[in-house]
């Protein structure tokens, strides 16, 4: 929710989020430009069932890049030494990408997406979402998802 609304933010083909506040509600009620997540993300993880479909997670990538990218190669079955796993490593790393005008999308003109906004490529950190939600917002988000997310193994881990 806390990238989306900074993407939001700066991306001037989009509507004004408005306030965190606004936007907190805004996206609960899933009235998002692209509609709900939870039913976006739950439409995907379903997807799994009749497609080849890999699944990688933030924080997973964050945690263990290396491994990461080692089940990526794996399930393209493409079999590669670590002196080429490591260069992917290094060169699809946050602090890197973050530096790539292709990866960062600063060469789009401002008109477009303002980076004196918000970076497209911001923090990178997981858990930074703490920063935004108040424990009152925290208390809501985790009942909504619970409640919409109900149907679903699927779990996302929100924090190391």
């Amino acid at each position: 929710m806390v990238s989306y609304y900074h993407f939001q933010r700066m991306n001037k083909a989009l509507p004004d989020p408005g306030t965190w506040e606004e936007y907190f509600e805004t996206f609960l009620a899933g009235k998002v430009c692209w509609g709900s997540w939870h039913e976006h993300v739950k439409g995907w993880w379903e997807a799994k069932d009749k497609h080849r479909i890999l699944y990688l997670f933030y924080e997973d990538m964050k945690k263990n890049p290396k491994h990461e990218v080692q089940k990526l190669t794996e399930f393209i079955e493409k079999k590669l030494d670590d002196k080429v796993l490591d260069k992917i490593v290094h060169y699809t790393s946050f602090d890197v990408m973050k530096q790539n005008s292709v990866a960062n999308y600063s060469s789009i003109p401002a008109e477009i997406m303002d980076h004196s906004i918000s970076p497209f490529m911001r923090k990178g950190a997981v858990g930074d979402w703490k920063k935004h939600f108040t424990v009152a917002q925290n208390e809501r988000f985790d009942e909504d998802y619970k409640k919409k997310m109900a149907d679903t193994r699927l779990t996302f881990h929100f924090q190391f």
